[in-house]
């Protein structure tokens, strides 16, 4: 971006959550805590914000970035744990709540993690690489090949969803598909050649799946929708940023569920998304299919 450029997307963030001087803030996934140092520049030091992701490493770095702040907060929870987040900020209600899906660049540039086919790693992908729960691997070695192919299909949206499935069963009668480029190669195999996307890696789809199945993100996202409103202040704003076309429908539809009838109590405040232009695409490719949606509670 030339110098002094603001993208589209987080300037118009910045414009729909509107934080004021004073005001409670939640930046439920903090990654390299970019938003979150905008948002503190406009709350100030009588503000609060709180702070939370899932992935140590990531809340290591927004603190670290952070560290002239000392009204914001550090919470190692998932967003969707509106109750713990809030008791963070003294039980007050946010006056603005902001999800920025997906997964950072530092997460996906750090072959440990094993978030990404173009560099070998584990398939690990878990955003605690530290809880117990079972990482990609555990799930390419466990599930059905019908569990596979669905998880691929639903997550991933991906048309070859029963042959990639069928050749990690084949491959794991031999040995266990654990790392990155493993999967990436056979993933490619699998799928006919010239049926290979042109804009995206062959295996894009399958990893985005994993990862979203292995870090259960569409249930998280649910149960954040479920009760983000009763966290808000009266006059509070929300804006999610997602990703991916299941997580897009999932946050329109509970906005426009929850701003209709008599008993709504949000007003949706972008009657479509707004999408990154392409400039900023140009600059960031990873922001390509980026859709920001915001609302804001009434009563």
């Amino acid at each position: 971006m030339p110098a002094g450029h603001t993208p589209v997307l987080l300037q118009e963030t910045l414009r729909l959550l509107s934080p004021a001087p004073g005001e409670v803030f939640l930046d439920g996934t903090a990654g390299a805590g970019g938003h979150a140092e905008e948002i503190a520049r406009r709350i100030g030091p009588d503000g609060i914000l709180v702070c939370a992701d899932l992935d140590p490493s990531m809340l290591a770095v927004a603190s670290e970035r952070l560290l002239a702040v000392p009204f914001a907060r550090f919470v190692p929870a998932d967003f969707s744990e509106l109750e713990t987040l809030r008791e963070a900020a003294d039980g007050r209600p946010f006056d603005g709540m902001l999800l920025d899906l997906g997964i950072s660049s530092l997460q996906l540039d750090d072959p440990s993690r094993g978030f990404s086919f173009r560099e070998d790693g584990p398939l690990d992908m878990r955003r605690d690489p530290g809880s117990g729960d079972p990482a990609a691997r555990d799930l390419l070695r466990r599930a059905t090949e019908k569990e596979l192919a669905d998880i691929f299909y639903r997550f991933g949206e991906e048309r070859f969803s029963r042959r990639i499935a069928r050749a990690i069963v084949e491959r794991r009668r031999r040995d266990p598909v654990e790392r990155t480029l493993q999967l990436a190669d056979l993933v490619k195999r699998a799928i006919p050649r010239k049926a290979w996307p042109r804009e995206i890696h062959p295996a894009t789809r399958v990893f985005q799946a994993l990862r979203i199945a292995v870090n259960r993100e569409l249930e998280s996202l649910a149960a954040f929708l479920d009760g983000f409103a009763r966290h808000l202040a009266q006059g509070g704003r929300a804006a999610v940023i997602s990703f991916h076309s299941l997580e897009d429908r999932l946050v329109k539809t509970a906005f426009r569920e929850q701003s209709a009838g008599e008993e709504a109590v949000i007003s949706v405040l972008t009657r479509k998304p707004v999408v990154p232009e392409a400039e900023e695409i140009g600059t960031n490719p990873r922001a390509r299919s980026a859709k920001l949606r915001a609302a804001r509670r009434d009563k």
